[in-house]
């Protein structure tokens, strides 16, 4: 039953009966259609290039696989006969085709072992054939029981096995010796049930079941069990991915790792795992689907998303628009139009789509291209409709919460496979949006442990691997857009930088930028977006039928795609120059900034942060289709830079500077208070002590202070999200 892609019928004594009724007029019938294939990578030449034979050149360029466009196969046969062979019965005309291949390769290498005088005779040798196809892909979830045994288009990967294509048997009585292939794909061989030995005078005849297998005696060739996940942007609300087992075969084994996006052709087929629950409960008609892969495209780092090929016309209209002087401010406009101001945001997020060059060093080091961005304020200040936006445009995106994320789910996991009990990786978050951009919303909520987890692939962009006896490293090339609260909730100026920006320096350096989003009240600013808000949803339902806003949306998200894969720009001497004398500067003036305060800045200013920098002069450049990162780019990058992440490192009050002796008297009775109402090692929630000193006449805002001072002086502790207070001294 479990052989069902092979297109045959097969009874419960396992006797096979092919298709056609067998007979002379088959084996014709398959001869002729070898032929035919023999014809087709002999003869097939492209109009576009006459008198060149492409597939009889690849061949002799690599003897071990056949790479077979099926356009090219529909062109050369004009009553498609050989196309709908292959799609009809893949499993029974793809090994013919195979075959033909081989003996073309042994025809070819005896003519050029004749022109070159060696008289050795070349013997008939294995070639795969891979299949590639320019129709539209099929989705996963259109997959059916109608397309089993037919050819379709449509994370985690095991390790190599050896997959038996002949079992050679031995009679346990006879000694006699038979030869049996195996099914392709996940299916196994039929033994036969007796020996074909006919016994002679006085011999004992071999009874029923007499073979043994010799294993060392039998072929094998390499095979790999993949599962292909559906992309998450093409998930329905609400529901989970599906997944797929892929089952790949001798060149196409190890050369896809998890979270590489596929588009695979191969033949929809049946098979019944020996440790699945439907076996063990006798439903002998229930078997699980794979796919037996006879070919696969890898989708391109920068268009996982959308075909790689763009039209002459929409090049020279994208070198056309980045040819205008204001091409970069014309992008900034359209990121996220229906939000009002955040101007220097919407800048940072058109950098992070577009991103810097990745680089790789002589000593084989690489640096990352991409751009991370922090949106840390707020609440209500559109952080998330960013997030939301940057989902919808970049070419490869993936969106989630970091309440609901953990480490594995971020990076990667290991699971221990039911049938074989064997384990495999399983490719998180971060792995599957290779390429694109990882959105992390509520990212001050995330547990400590899991936010160290991804401290890797923010910089290196790998994620290591060590467990369960699996040592491997992945790749996570992406962005990272993350959206934060402040512990208290909201932004308070009163209090310092370390107390509003609750996150360990170590994750803070990461982040190219980091932007101090507040909500600000003023009457002018209010009415603004009042306005623009209402303007936004009175329009809402004019806008349901309007296209117009769809296709922008897509010629960004394919501007994007473009200079990504075709840009990649480099520092000028003179930008180099300018950078190098602001880094200096930049850092003076934090170090100054410590020698006045006596503390070091929440945001250390570090070589990170120059790198930082170029990543951005780079995405300016590439956002105007420039090789070159000039002095007007590198110039942009510092001033964003300076607008977030230096005023996210001065922002918050000192509180030991500027204290006039009336408000350091009112601060000490504070502290004196504070500390009659805590015995050392005490707790006590922050708004009851706050609600208890104000009802004593005293200042709120002052009562703060006091508690950050000793805070600082390391006599009090934070807990619980700020909501607790210990006394340590």
């Amino acid at each position: 039953m479990s052989g069902w892609d092979e297109g045959g019928i097969y009874y419960s004594d396992q006797a096979q009966f092919p298709r056609g009724g067998g007979g002379d007029s088959e084996t014709v019938n398959r001869h002729a259609v070898l032929q035919r294939f023999k014809e087709f990578i002999r003869n097939f030449q492209r109009k576009s290039h006459p008198n060149v034979f492409p597939y009889r050149e690849s061949l002799l360029s690599n003897t071990e696989y056949l790479l077979v466009n099926l356009a090219d196969l529909i062109s050369y046969d004009p009553d498609q006969t050989l196309p709908q062979f292959l799609r009809q019965n893949p499993a029974e005309y793809l090994p013919l085709f195979e075959t033909a291949a081989a003996e073309v390769l042994a025809g070819l290498k005896s003519r050029v072992a004749g022109e070159t005088g060696e008289m050795e005779e070349p013997t008939t040798g294995e070639v795969q054939v891979l299949l590639r196809s320019d129709q539209d892909p099929l989705s996963m979830r259109s997959i059916g029981a109608q397309y089993i045994s037919k050819l379709v288009k449509v994370i985690a990967a095991s390790r190599t096995k050896a997959k038996a294509t002949f079992v050679t048997l031995l009679c346990k009585n006879c000694k006699n010796v038979k030869l049996v292939p195996c099914r392709p794909g996940l299916g196994g061989a039929i033994m036969p049930r007796s020996c074909d030995h006919i016994s002679q005078a006085g011999e004992e005849p071999c009874p029923l079941d007499p073979w043994i297998v010799l294993p060392d005696k039998s072929k094998y060739v390499d095979q790999q069990t993949l599962k292909l996940q559906e992309n998450p942007e093409d998930v329905p609300t609400g529901e989970l991915p599906r997944n797929i087992l892929l089952s790949v075969d001798r060149h196409l084994v190890q050369t896809i790792v998890p979270g590489t996006r596929l588009t695979i052709i191969g033949i929809y087929s049946i098979f019944q795992a020996a440790n699945s629950s439907a076996s063990h409960k006798g439903a002998v008609a229930i078997r699980q689907p794979y796919i037996r892969v006879v070919g696969l495209e890898e989708a391109g780092e920068a268009s996982a998303r959308g075909p790689t090929n763009f039209t002459r016309e929409e090049i020279e209209e994208f070198k056309k628009f980045a040819s205008d002087r204001n091409a970069y401010e014309q992008i900034c406009s359209k990121i996220a139009p229906s939000i009002f101001g955040h101007d220097d945001v919407k800048k940072a997020v058109a950098c992070l789509l577009f991103g810097g060059s990745r680089k790789i060093l002589p000593d084989g080091v690489k640096l990352r291209g991409d751009i991370n961005v922090l949106l840390l304020g707020d609440p209500s200040t559109a952080k998330s409709q960013f997030l939301k936006f940057v989902e919808k445009t970049a070419p490869v995106a993936i969106y989630t919460s970091g309440k609901g994320s953990s480490a594995a789910g971020l990076t990667a996991s290991v699971i221990r496979d039911n049938s074989s009990r064997e384990f495999y990786l399983e490719g998180g978050a971060m792995v599957l949006a290779d390429g694109g951009v990882v959105c992390i919303d509520e990212f001050d909520k995330m547990r400590a442990e899991d936010r160290v987890a991804i401290h890797e692939a923010m910089e290196q962009q790998t994620i290591s691997i060590a467990k369960a006896g699996i040592t491997t490293v992945l790749n996570s090339r992406t962005s990272v857009l993350a959206a934060a609260n402040p512990p208290s909730g909201r932004y308070d100026d009163l209090k310092t930088a370390q107390d509003n920006i609750d996150l360990q320096t170590t994750i803070l350096s990461r982040f190219d930028l980091i932007f101090i989003v507040k909500d600000i009240r003023m009457y002018s600013q209010d009415k603004s977006i009042a306005s623009h808000i209402i303007k936004v949803h009175a329009s809402a339902d004019a806008a349901r039928n309007d296209s117009r806003t769809s296709k922008e949306d897509n010629w960004l998200k394919r501007y994007i795609h473009y200079a990504r894969t075709d840009c990649h720009p480099r520092l000028s001497e003179s930008a180099s120059s300018t950078l190098q004398e602001s880094y200096i500067n930049i850092r003076q003036a934090m170090r100054r900034q410590a020698n006045e305060t006596g503390e070091a800045a929440v945001i250390p200013i570090t070589v990170r942060q120059l790198e930082a920098i170029v990543r951005l002069s780079e995405a300016c450049a590439r956002m105007s289709l420039s090789d070159v990162a000039n002095d007007d780019h590198v110039k942009e990058a510092i001033r964003l830079f300076n607008n977030s992440t230096m005023d996210a490192a001065r922002s918050g009050v000192n509180q030991q500077i500027n204290l006039t002796p009336e408000l350091a008297n009112e601060i000490q009775q504070a502290e004196t208070q504070i500390k009659r109402r805590m015995g050392i090692g005490m707790h006590i929630s922050e708004r009851r002590l706050l609600d208890e000193l104000t009802r004593m006449g005293m200042n709120e805002s002052v009562v703060r202070r006091a508690l950050l001072i000793m805070h600082q002086r390391e006599e009090v502790e934070y807990k619980r999200e700020r909501r607790v207070i210990v006394r340590k001294a």
